[in-house]
Protein backbone atom coordinates (compact mmCIF):
# COMPACT_ATOMS: atom_id res chain seq x y z
CA UNK A 1 0.00 0.00 0.00
CA UNK A 2 2.72 2.30 0.68
CA UNK A 3 4.30 1.76 -2.30
CA UNK A 4 0.48 2.85 -4.29
CA UNK A 5 0.76 6.22 -2.24
CA UNK A 6 4.63 6.55 -3.43
CA UNK A 7 3.31 6.60 -7.07
CA UNK A 8 0.47 8.51 -6.70
CA UNK A 9 2.22 11.12 -4.87
CA UNK A 10 5.05 11.21 -7.11
CA UNK A 11 2.50 11.25 -10.33
CA UNK A 12 0.83 14.35 -8.55
CA UNK A 13 3.73 16.15 -7.55
CA UNK A 14 5.30 16.13 -11.02
CA UNK A 15 1.97 17.53 -12.21
CA UNK A 16 2.06 20.09 -10.31
CA UNK A 17 5.67 20.83 -11.06
CA UNK A 18 4.72 20.84 -14.96
CA UNK A 19 1.95 23.05 -14.24
CA UNK A 20 4.02 25.52 -12.26
CA UNK A 21 6.49 25.92 -15.22
CA UNK A 22 3.99 25.84 -17.81
CA UNK A 23 2.72 28.84 -16.22
CA UNK A 24 5.86 30.73 -15.72
CA UNK A 25 7.07 30.53 -18.61
CA UNK A 26 5.98 31.90 -22.23
CA UNK A 27 4.36 29.16 -24.49
CA UNK A 28 5.92 28.58 -27.32
CA UNK A 29 3.16 29.35 -28.93
CA UNK A 30 2.60 32.44 -27.63
CA UNK A 31 4.62 35.84 -28.49
CA UNK A 32 5.63 37.93 -26.27
CA UNK A 33 4.99 41.85 -27.06
CA UNK A 34 7.88 43.81 -28.26
CA UNK A 35 9.26 45.85 -25.81
CA UNK A 36 9.23 48.68 -28.60
CA UNK A 37 6.49 47.96 -30.81
CA UNK A 38 6.17 49.37 -34.73
CA UNK A 39 3.77 52.06 -34.58
CA UNK A 40 2.78 54.38 -38.15
CA UNK A 41 1.12 57.91 -38.41
CA UNK A 42 -0.41 58.70 -41.56
CA UNK A 43 -1.93 62.41 -42.42
CA UNK A 44 -3.26 64.03 -45.36
CA UNK A 45 -1.70 67.60 -45.42
CA UNK A 46 -2.29 70.11 -48.06
CA UNK A 47 -2.84 67.50 -50.52
CA UNK A 48 0.12 65.37 -49.47
CA UNK A 49 -0.22 62.30 -47.20
CA UNK A 50 2.79 61.93 -45.08
CA UNK A 51 3.31 58.80 -42.92
CA UNK A 52 5.82 58.09 -40.71
CA UNK A 53 6.60 54.39 -39.24
CA UNK A 54 8.58 54.07 -35.93
CA UNK A 55 9.71 51.95 -33.26
CA UNK A 56 8.02 52.81 -29.75
CA UNK A 57 10.21 52.57 -27.02
CA UNK A 58 9.04 53.11 -23.12
CA UNK A 59 10.39 55.51 -20.59
CA UNK A 60 10.25 52.47 -17.87
CA UNK A 61 11.78 54.93 -14.93
CA UNK A 62 14.95 55.88 -17.16
CA UNK A 63 16.52 58.91 -17.78
CA UNK A 64 15.77 59.36 -21.36
CA UNK A 65 17.62 62.48 -22.99
CA UNK A 66 20.72 63.18 -21.84
CA UNK A 67 20.71 59.78 -20.40
CA UNK A 68 19.57 56.70 -22.77
CA UNK A 69 19.88 59.15 -25.84
CA UNK A 70 22.95 61.34 -25.13
CA UNK A 71 23.17 64.76 -26.07
CA UNK A 72 25.16 65.90 -28.96
CA UNK A 73 25.05 62.77 -30.77
CA UNK A 74 22.73 61.43 -33.66
CA UNK A 75 19.75 59.19 -32.44
CA UNK A 76 17.75 56.92 -34.36
CA UNK A 77 14.49 58.73 -33.07
CA UNK A 78 12.69 55.62 -32.12
CA UNK A 79 14.10 51.90 -31.72
CA UNK A 80 14.87 49.22 -33.82
CA UNK A 81 14.31 49.71 -37.52
CA UNK A 82 14.96 53.15 -38.56
CA UNK A 83 12.38 55.73 -38.26
CA UNK A 84 10.69 55.78 -42.32
CA UNK A 85 9.49 58.92 -43.28
CA UNK A 86 7.29 59.06 -46.73
CA UNK A 87 5.82 62.11 -48.69
CA UNK A 88 3.43 61.75 -51.84
CA UNK A 89 4.55 65.77 -52.38
CA UNK A 90 7.37 68.17 -51.94
CA UNK A 91 7.32 69.74 -48.31
CA UNK A 92 9.47 72.71 -47.24
CA UNK A 93 10.61 73.18 -43.29
CA UNK A 94 11.56 76.86 -43.06
CA UNK A 95 14.34 77.18 -46.17
CA UNK A 96 14.85 73.59 -46.91
CA UNK A 97 12.58 71.32 -49.33
CA UNK A 98 12.14 67.73 -49.13
CA UNK A 99 11.14 66.19 -52.73
CA UNK A 100 8.33 63.72 -52.49
CA UNK A 101 9.82 60.03 -51.26
CA UNK A 102 10.83 58.06 -48.59
CA UNK A 103 13.39 58.67 -46.58
CA UNK A 104 14.63 58.07 -42.84
CA UNK A 105 13.96 60.27 -39.52
CA UNK A 106 17.27 60.70 -37.36
CA UNK A 107 17.22 63.66 -34.75
CA UNK A 108 20.38 65.42 -32.61
CA UNK A 109 19.28 66.26 -29.83
CA UNK A 110 21.04 68.98 -27.63
CA UNK A 111 21.60 70.08 -24.39
CA UNK A 112 21.09 73.56 -25.00
CA UNK A 113 17.35 72.89 -26.67
CA UNK A 114 18.55 73.57 -30.02
CA UNK A 115 17.78 70.25 -31.56
CA UNK A 116 17.93 69.37 -35.07
CA UNK A 117 15.51 66.94 -37.59
CA UNK A 118 17.79 65.06 -39.63
CA UNK A 119 15.84 64.20 -43.17
CA UNK A 120 18.06 61.06 -44.48
CA UNK A 121 17.76 59.69 -47.83
CA UNK A 122 19.01 56.35 -46.64
CA UNK A 123 16.29 53.77 -46.36
CA UNK A 124 15.54 50.16 -45.28
CA UNK A 125 18.39 49.93 -42.38
CA UNK A 126 18.53 49.33 -38.86
CA UNK A 127 17.97 52.33 -36.89
CA UNK A 128 21.63 52.59 -35.71
CA UNK A 129 22.62 52.34 -39.52
CA UNK A 130 23.59 56.25 -40.18
CA UNK A 131 25.28 57.88 -42.53
CA UNK A 132 26.03 61.72 -42.91
CA UNK A 133 27.19 61.61 -46.21
CA UNK A 134 22.95 60.41 -46.69
CA UNK A 135 21.45 63.25 -44.85
CA UNK A 136 18.67 65.34 -47.35
CA UNK A 137 18.21 68.47 -44.67
CA UNK A 138 18.52 69.36 -40.86
CA UNK A 139 15.54 70.87 -39.87
CA UNK A 140 15.64 73.19 -36.43
CA UNK A 141 13.18 71.94 -33.88
CA UNK A 142 11.33 73.65 -31.00
CA UNK A 143 12.02 72.27 -27.84
CA UNK A 144 9.26 72.80 -25.51
CA UNK A 145 8.64 70.71 -21.97
CA UNK A 146 5.34 68.52 -22.20
CA UNK A 147 2.85 69.16 -19.34
CA UNK A 148 3.01 65.32 -18.23
CA UNK A 149 5.43 62.33 -18.69
CA UNK A 150 4.82 60.66 -22.24
CA UNK A 151 5.95 57.26 -20.74
CA UNK A 152 5.94 55.81 -25.04
CA UNK A 153 7.81 57.92 -27.48
CA UNK A 154 5.12 59.14 -30.12
CA UNK A 155 5.51 60.79 -33.19
CA UNK A 156 2.62 62.94 -34.87
CA UNK A 157 1.88 65.15 -37.36
CA UNK A 158 -1.12 67.67 -36.88
CA UNK A 159 -2.43 69.02 -40.03
CA UNK A 160 -3.01 72.68 -40.52
CA UNK A 161 -4.32 74.90 -43.54
CA UNK A 162 -1.83 74.23 -46.33
CA UNK A 163 1.17 72.43 -44.06
CA UNK A 164 1.36 71.02 -40.34
CA UNK A 165 3.37 69.74 -37.38
CA UNK A 166 5.49 67.08 -36.87
CA UNK A 167 6.14 66.32 -33.32
CA UNK A 168 8.70 63.90 -31.35
CA UNK A 169 7.09 63.26 -27.88
CA UNK A 170 8.73 61.36 -25.24
CA UNK A 171 9.23 61.48 -21.73
CA UNK A 172 9.06 65.33 -20.66
CA UNK A 173 10.08 66.74 -24.00
CA UNK A 174 8.07 68.02 -27.10
CA UNK A 175 10.17 68.29 -30.25
CA UNK A 176 8.57 70.02 -33.24
CA UNK A 177 8.98 71.65 -36.66
CA UNK A 178 6.51 73.15 -38.85
CA UNK A 179 6.05 72.23 -42.78
CA UNK A 180 4.27 73.40 -45.42
CA UNK A 181 3.31 71.58 -48.76
CA UNK A 182 5.56 72.94 -51.65
CA UNK A 183 3.67 74.80 -54.71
Amino acid sequence: MSRSISRSTFALSSALLVAAFSLGAPSAGLAQAPASPRDSVKATVGGATVSVNYGRPSKRGREIFGGLVKFGTVWRTGANEATAFTTTKALRFGNATVPAGSYTLYTLPDQSGKWQLIINKQTGQWGTVYSQAQDLVRIPLTVEQTPAVVEQMAITVTPSQNGGELAVLWDRTKAKTSFVVAP
